[in-house]
């Protein structure tokens, strides 16, 4: 035997699945198609969502992992695994705790409200995703892990007699495990899955962009496919709302902005968090909607602040670049609003009422439809005017993925474990719902998912 552990995919969720098959004992191989670990997690803000903490206690918050799972299955119509979501959230506290000990750090200052229902749940690591994928790189490297990079592993070695798998092949060659864990991350980067699996990202064609790493094609989805695991989560995952400017991480726009559907009217508080607006969008004729300003506005601009739990400052928003963007196309201007509606295909009585009774708002200084703080009002009245059409065209997470038990064991169509084979992190369904539970969910998910099947792996000769 080779190994007893081979872990393929070196994300936040492959690296703490091998450091904890390490401690079990386990000889382990850790493999990634990219050039080094990290994943999305080294891309991300490093947030984790997790209540109970600490940190929260620290700041005077009372809170709990059953008022997190209360929350997390609501926001998802219960259309989710309920005893991965109950681990999850029960061991959310814990993934801070552990990350500690590897020497992330998480200030007080830095946790935010993280979702739509108003808790302290997001905790950004100082150094953000980066400093937390360095962590458990160090981390590996203070234990016995052998780990090759730019390795892409495609086929897993099954025993034909009992089903167990027991290896994988790679350039023709086999290296034998006890157990195999997959933490591949998702599929953004494979068009051909999302057409299959995100049925949503299809809408979008060729604008559709993914913002995570190119080497997730979801292979570990495929491998555990061609051994008979079921999938679940189909047509789940996180799209952002983007104007398409750039393919960059664009999605906090300024709040001052008043956003229009085609029908020409406001659907929503335009400080919306990130996590459910492209969910509102989708519903909306055309799968679209406007940003609509005026010149007092573009000039001045200044970006969007950086803020907790937004480590990306968005430059595009400033005067001068507006301006640059205007003369290229990508925001149209008008000299009537009339004229704007017409260029932009939204009804031009319906539009002209909506900014007259959002300008009366402005005037009086509070938001009669949807409550959107004073500091966010700016009245849409000074010619020329500018349409920006945002859609929901960026690719952040894939929820569909290998269905897994509550000991990350994968399953079958019949619910029957394939033995030897477990799986963690984006690559795993069931996690992820129609509605993204805010910043932090992705990483949190994991490290716990991660963290149990390297130690359910690294048992499973014994058991």
């Amino acid at each position: 035997m080779d190994y007893d552990v081979i872990v393929v995919g070196a994300g936040a969720a492959g690296m703490a699945a091998a450091i904890e098959a390490a401690d079990f004992g386990a000889r382990v191989l850790l493999v990634d198609a990219a050039k080094q670990p990290g994943g999305a997690t080294a891309l991300s803000g490093g947030v984790v969502y997790a209540a109970g903490t600490s940190i929260q206690r620290n700041r005077g918050i009372v809170d709990s992992s059953d008022a997190m799972y209360s929350y997390y299955m609501a926001l998802n119509q219960f259309k989710l695994e309920p005893a991965l979501i109950k681990i999850f959230c029960d061991q959310s506290a814990s993934v801070l705790d552990w990350l500690g000990t590897l020497g992330v750090e998480f200030p007080d200052d830095n946790l935010y409200q993280s979702g739509v229902d108003g808790s302290f749940r997001g905790h950004r690591a100082k150094g953000y995703g980066a400093a937390i994928a360095q962590a458990l790189e160090g981390a590996l490297s203070q234990r016995k892990v052998d780990i090759a990079t730019n390795t892409r592993i495609r086929r897993l070695v099954q025993d034909k007699n009992n089903g167990r798998v027991s290896g994988v092949f790679f350039e023709g060659n086999e290296i034998q495990a006890n157990s195999v864990i997959l933490t591949t991350g998702g599929f953004g980067a494979n068009v051909q899955m999302r057409a299959q699996l995100f049925a949503d990202v299809s809408d979008a064609g060729a604008r559709a962009w993914y913002v995570g790493p190119k080497e997730c094609v979801g292979d570990g989805i495929a491998m555990a496919q061609s051994v008979g695991a079921a999938l679940t989560g189909l047509n789940r995952g996180l799209l952002l709302v983007t104007p398409g400017f750039a393919k960059d991480f664009e999605t906090y726009l300024p709040g001052w902005l008043l956003y229009v559907s085609r029908e020409g009217r406001r659907f929503v508080n335009e400080t919306i968090a990130y996590a459910v607006f492209a969910r509102i969008v989708s519903d909306l004729p055309g799968k679209e909607c406007f940003a609509i300003f005026d010149e007092r506005s573009r000039e001045n601009a200044k970006g969007a602040p950086p803020s907790v739990g937004n480590p990306w400052s968005n430059p595009m928003w400033n005067a001068e670049s507006l301006a640059q963007l205007t003369e290229k196309g990508l925001i149209r201007r008008a000299n009537t609003l009339h004229e704007l509606a017409e260029i932009i295909g939204v009804d031009p009585l319906a539009l002209t009422h909506t900014v007259a009774d959002y300008n009366h708002d402005v005037m009086l200084g509070k938001d009669s439809v949807f409550f959107k703080k004073p500091e966010f009002l700016r009245s849409v009245s000074t010619p020329p005017y500018y349409a920006v059409s945002l859609r929901p065209d960026m690719i952040c997470i894939t929820g569909a993925g290998i269905r897994i038990n509550a000991r990350t064991e994968v399953v079958d169509q019949t619910g029957a474990v394939i033995p030897g084979l477990y799986a963690a992190g984006e690559t795993v369904g069931g996690v992820f719902g129609d509605s993204y539970l805010g910043g932090g969910n992705a990483i949190t998910s994991a490290i716990v998912f991660g963290r149990i099947a390297g130690s359910r792996a690294a048992s499973f000769l014994k058991e």
